[in-house]
């Protein structure tokens, strides 16, 4: 879900963060509005994955199984400002009028609103997040294959690094590095979801033992 409702936002996303009098011309709104609906899907998709995975990774490590949920958490919520951010490029859009030329400012610095929103957000706390903690609670609960975990790991380095370059100016956001970098997280989101829903997690102790075998004695508490 997270995969069908942010790739198609950003493609409809293209004239009001690329065409610079989007705010005072002929765009279509529609577009902007549509993906608005399916990045609020994406916030669904986010915490629906965090509250499932949690009850699960907690039994590896409980402050780790938090960490995963809250880095979800603020993820979303930097996506929610940055829809917000678009929103108000559509309503002043719509009631522009005699005032046209005094939004075009407004526009670019709402526009430059979204794009920090996103370098914070699924740019940066996704490394964190859905890479180092989410690869590190897979790897040592042995959940599912130790390659595909690692593989979580070295991209959450990567998307990481390149959110703290960008940031810090060493190289533009969107440039070829980044994308680059982008890359590994984007296999191991795909990989991940696609691994879980054809075979499932692997027999663990992290669940085995948390369920008594059928005919089993529960002993009495002392």
């Amino acid at each position: 879900m997270t995969f069908v409702t942010s790739i198609p936002a950003v493609l409809l996303y293209n004239d009001v963060l690329t065409q610079t009098h989007f705010i005072v011309g002929n765009g279509d709104n529609f577009n902007v509005l549509f993906g608005a609906f399916l990045e609020m899907m994406l916030i669904v998709a986010n915490l629906g994955t965090a509250l499932v995975l949690y009850p699960i990774l907690k039994r590896q490590n409980e402050p780790l199984a938090l960490g995963y949920v809250a880095a979800r958490t603020m993820e979303s919520v930097f996506i929610a400002i940055g829809i917000v951010s678009l929103l108000s490029i559509v309503t002043l859009h719509q009631g522009a009028g005699a005032h046209a030329g005094s939004l075009v400012p407004i526009g670019k610095t709402l526009v430059a609103l979204h794009d920090w929103t996103f370098l914070l957000g699924p740019g940066f706390i996704v490394g964190i997040g859905n890479g180092l903690i989410l690869g590190y609670l897979l790897y040592r609960s042995g959940l599912v294959p130790r390659g595909l975990a690692v593989l979580g790991m070295v991209a959450g380095v990567l998307l990481l690094a390149s959110g703290i370059a960008v940031l810090l100016g060493a190289f533009d956001k969107g440039s070829l590095p980044q994308g680059i970098a982008t890359i590994p997280e984007f296999v191991w989101e795909l990989s991940l979801g696609i691994y879980l829903m054809v075979k499932g997690f692997k027999p663990s102790p992290l669940i085995a033992t948390d369920v008594p075998p059928p005919g089993a004695l529960i002993p009495a508490s002392v």
